[in-house]
């Protein structure tokens, strides 16, 4: 073949799409002088894949494509010849740097499977574990090799038409394609009879569809085949043998390794607080890893620190290194370019939704979208490798791909859409979480609540059990959501959050986070017209400071309350103040002062014909003499409770049968004790109140070693040792209930 012949092949397809040599170079992501030498046609026997690549690159067809294969002499280094017989061997060079995956090589190991598919967002090294596995077993496959890059997800041309694979495919095994006639489905046909009964490894890298997957099979199970997409092929998965492994970020120990390999161990060893943070800014993402890594390694001069600071203020631009197929966010944008428009909002709107992971509901009100719907586009995304699915029916994404998703809400979503996306599932929240608190305690007095916005869908909820639950699931979002109206200076939004979530705070021991609530709603309070309003986030965030334990900052801000009700005369506002100043002053110790204020409450509550608020302070009257040594009449208290609580609401009646279990014990009626506690246990444990059910447990035990059953006491106070280690904040009730498990001795034999 001439020179000239080779240069009327290449530079005529160039010169006919208009791209300069530096141009196709780029788009083919060869270098200038392959294209310069290619033109000269000084280079023979040229690699099948780099022509390929040119091909894609000036959007050549198929003809076109086996002319240029074909005029320029290739696929003879790609080919081998074994008994007459081409063996194609077209795998790429091993990642040199690949490091850990033990877990999904031995996966690949183990299947049965024809065919493996490999899923995976982005730059999460789908490619990278197909061909280290590939190159482990080239002992497998003793009649070759075919590898393609389908260019699912490129960023300058469209995915490869099945028809060209299989041409190049058939090229691969010797097969003269220029005397095959027909289309698709003959050229597949043929491609299956050549492969048919041979001991093959046929990698489909970077497919964009099931469609795109499906021509390119074998039609032998002698062949196995690796699958790698940043889509889940559900298509796939369903119409074929498939096993299925989905990549995530790296582990611990796959981090460090990968570290360790490219930069050394005592390099890293002499900055441990370094990588330790550019562990967390990476993500455990291993192209951002690889990239940062790369850096590092071309300057060993510079400390890790520094790459570090970098990274912390740049962001994600800091992963751009303007090499498209390795900068992480042009990576991941290709994912995103290959959504629909629905679906790329949808993204963008939950790159900027509050909290870490979100559920249906919620997504359904931040996009307003029906529930049917929004489920359908976080399957779709999901199935595009851009969110994680976890238990509950929730999704999450990783942090990098979530400041992808921020750029594109900020390029494709207008600001005002934005804020009505957040407005719409803040209430979301805010709806919820109020319906949710009205399960939890019917008996609260109701915040001023709008109806839901156009848009917003709140969850309904059945029961009390339904209410805890949702709320346990929902409270990292909550407390995401409440920094978001912080943010934006929604000021109602703020203290009515702090509002809803309190009960269930309270029920499961949250102290930490109930008082920081507050403490923003009453930053928020100054923005508030509603006095009254003001009034009960001042009595409410008193209470929390009694919670966290903090009684002066706790008894300022009720008695602030209290006065400002005076102020404003606000009877049912004074009722409440002398209540909750009532539990502050218990348990600051001071009972008697406590006892003072729960007489006050009962006074309001009387005056006002609040029945239900009439047995609770008398249940806190109760509790108070109890402590002050008069059992009689504290018991007569209790009892009033229980009577004027003819709807047995659950808090009451814990309150009141655990005091009643306390005066029981200190006038020596210790199995009368016991009982109480123990009626008291499963009522605490349904409404959730962690921290109240292991109090009990340790008066329980006091109650079982006065009647001596120090093995029934022990059981009691393990449990309780527990709990409270479970809270996290009461390490000093721990440490206690430890001490008198230890004076009990060794368990009877």
């Amino acid at each position: 073949m001439s020179g000239d012949r080779r240069d009327s092949l290449v530079r005529r397809f160039r010169l006919r799409v208009g791209f300069t040599q530096e141009e196709l170079a780029e788009r083919a992501e060869l270098s200038v002088r392959t294209i310069r030498v290619l033109e000269s046609g000084k280079r023979s026997n040229p690699q099948l894949g780099s022509l390929r690549r040119l091909a894609a690159a000036m959007s050549l067809d198929p003809d076109e494509t086996d002319e240029l294969i074909t005029g320029l002499g290739s696929p003879a280094p790609e080919l081998a010849v074994s008994d007459g017989a081409v063996v194609p061997r077209q795998l790429p060079t091993a990642p040199a740097l690949f490091t850990g995956r033990d877990v999904e090589l031995s996966a690949i190991d183990r299947s049965t499977a024809v065919i493996t598919a490999i899923a995976g967002p982005g730059g999460i090294g789908k490619t990278w574990l197909a061909l280290r596995w590939a190159h482990q077993h080239p002992d497998r496959f003793p009649d070759g090799q075919l590898f393609v890059d389908l260019r699912g997800f490129s960023p300058d041309s469209d995915p490869m038409e099945p028809l060209t694979v299989v041409r190049g495919f058939l090229g691969a095994l010797g097969v003269d394609t220029g005397r095959v006639g027909g289309g698709l489905e003959e050229y597949t046909a043929l491609y299956r009879s050549q492969v048919a009964g041979k001991r093959m490894l046929i990698v489909l890298d970077n497919a964009a569809t099931a469609e795109q997957v499906v021509p390119l099979l074998p039609g032998t199970d002698t062949c196995t085949v690796l699958v790698t997409s940043r889509r889940i092929l559900t298509a796939l998965l369903h119409r074929h043998s498939v096993d299925h492994l989905s990549l995530s970020v790296f582990g611990e120990d796959e981090i460090h390794e990968a570290l360790a390999r490219r930069l050394g161990g005592k390099r890293l060893a002499a900055e441990p607080e370094a990588v330790v943070e550019l562990v967390e800014l990476c993500g455990r993402y291993p192209l951002a890893l690889a990239i940062v890594a790369g850096r590092a390694h071309a300057h060993p001069d510079i400390l890790l620190a520094e790459f570090a600071a970098e990274l912390r203020e740049s962001g994600l631009d800091a992963f751009d290194d303007g090499d498209e197929a390795a900068s992480l966010p042009a990576v991941v944008s290709w994912s995103v370019r290959a959504l629909t428009a629905e679906q790329r909002e949808v993204f963008g709107l939950l790159g900027i939704a509050p909290g870490t992971d979100i559920g249906p509901h919620a997504a359904a009100s931040l996009t307003a979208l029906p529930l049917p719907q929004a489920r359908k586009v976080l399957r779709e995304l999901e199935e595009a490798s851009l969110l994680v699915r976890r238990p509950g029916g929730r999704h999450a994404m990783h942090d990098i791909i979530r400041s992808c998703a921020v750029v594109t809400a900020r390029h494709h979503i207008a600001e005002e859409r934005r804020e009505a996306a957040l407005r719409r599932v803040l209430d979301f929240y805010i709806q919820t979480a109020h319906a949710a608190d009205r399960l939890l305690a019917p008996h609260r007095p109701l915040a001023g609540l709008a109806p839901p916005v156009p848009g917003c869908y709140p969850r309904p909820l059945a029961d009390y059990a339904g209410a805890l639950a949702w709320f346990d699931t929902e409270h990292a979002s909550l407390l995401a959501a409440q920094d978001t109206a912080v943010a934006r200076g929604w000021h109602d939004a703020t203290w009515q959050l702090a509002w809803n979530v309190a009960i269930f705070h309270l029920r499961r021991g949250f102290p930490r986070e109930d008082l920081a609530m507050w403490q923003a709603a009453e930053r928020a309070a100054v923005h508030l017209p509603d006095l009254v309003t003001r009034v009960r986030i001042l009595r409410r965030l008193g209470m929390a400071y009694g919670g966290a334990g903090r009684y002066p900052e706790a008894e300022k801000h009720l008695y602030q309350a209290l006065a400002q009700a005076e102020q404003q005369n606000v009877l049912t506002e004074q009722g409440y103040a002398h209540y909750e100043l009532s539990w502050v002053w218990v348990g600051h110790g001071d009972n008697r002062v406590a006892l003072d204020h729960a007489n006050r409450a009962l006074g309001v509550f009387f005056t006002l014909g609040l029945r239900v608020w009439m047995a609770a302070a008398h249940a806190q009257v109760g509790s108070c003499l109890a402590y002050l040594g008069d059992y009689e009449t504290g018991r007569y208290h209790c009892l009033e409770a229980l009577r004027l609580d003819d709807q047995s609401t659950p808090d009451i009646v814990v309150d009141s049968q655990f005091s009643l279990g306390y005066i029981a014990h200190h006038t020596g009626r210790y199995r009368e004790a016991v009982q109480r506690y123990q009626q008291t246990l499963p009522l605490m444990r349904s409404l959730g109140q962690t921290e109240k059910f292991a109090n009990t447990l340790d008066h329980l035990g006091h109650s079982l070693v006065a009647l001596d059953q120090p093995d029934e006491a022990r059981a009691a106070w393990w449990e309780a040792l527990a709990l409270y280690r479970q809270l996290g904040h009461a390490a000093d009730k721990a440490d206690r209930v430890l001490r008198q498990v230890d004076e009990l001795g060794p368990r009877d034999r």
